[in-house]
């Protein structure tokens, strides 16, 4: 990742340099997607750009083949781990659920998914 999209504290930039492991399910040159540490459902990976973004609506608003691209790369995961059937679910801001401020999308999937909540 360049100097430029970079950020130093932020977790994600440190896992996608390989500072912090991680258990990766995808990368390519946009994106790097691993197992949430806390997984929701039986499926839980979280598809992250490479590039900074502190959340989904700046990726919008910047880059829509890059958003796009997060979208194909979910539908991938879920296609080889569960039959193609998934929640893609990207918080944006505190209120909203958002932990960590580099853009991220949850996949999640699974037969238990349907039991998730929507909201709290």
């Amino acid at each position: 990742m360049s100097e430029a999209a970079r950020v130093e504290d932020c977790l994600f930039c440190k896992i996608i340099d390989g500072q912090v492991p991680s258990s990766k399910v995808f990368e390519d040159d946009m994106v790097y997607a691993f197992n949430d540490i806390e997984p929701k459902a039986e499926v839980h990976v979280l598809v992250v750009p490479k590039h900074h973004y502190a959340n989904v609506a700046q990726v919008a608003a910047s880059d829509h083949e890059l958003l796009a691209h997060m979208v194909e790369v979910a539908q991938q995961i879920a296609q080889d781990k569960a039959d193609g059937q998934f929640r893609l679910i990207f918080n944006t801001g505190e209120q909203a659920g958002q932990s960590v401020f580099h853009a991220h999308g949850h996949v999640l999937a699974g037969s238990k998914t349907a039991s998730i909540p929507m909201a709290d």
